[in-house]
């Protein structure tokens, strides 16, 4: 099965770090702010996940989601969520930390694609 979120060791460790703190988490990327390269997290009920959000899959036990819109623009990539020094921003959990979040990508290869549609029945 073709991941299509994966998380460096870096955002490994920053996860595993919120999750002590905070419990429960959930990760969203929109079509909104920021160039859109990052992925904000949130704590269960700060954020509607609804009919307008594709699941991608979990990263560090967390559900990862991303607005149907901008799945659409990405849906040929992997997305690789790292982490940078800095503050992504007021939205996302790990402000306080000194840390945000970043989304970087890669092209599926043409196996991967196919593997995708099959298992999406596109």
């Amino acid at each position: 099965m073709v991941d299509k979120v994966i998380a460096t060791q870096a955002a490994l460790d920053l996860i595993a770090r919120l999750k002590e703190k905070h419990g429960a988490l959930i990760f969203h990327q929109s079509g909104g702010c920021c160039d859109n390269s990052a992925a904000n997290c949130y704590l269960p009920g700060e954020l509607t996940i609804g009919g307008g959000d594709t699941y991608l899959g979990d990263i560090g036990g967390v559900p990862f989601y991303i607005s149907k819109s901008q799945y659409e623009y990405w849906k040929h990539t992997q997305l690789i969520i790292d982490v940078i020094d800095g503050y992504g921003g007021t939205f996302s959990l790990e402000g306080p930390e000194g840390k945000a979040f970043h989304t970087r990508s890669r092209v599926f290869t043409e196996s991967e694609i196919r593997e995708i549609r099959t298992t999406e029945g596109d």
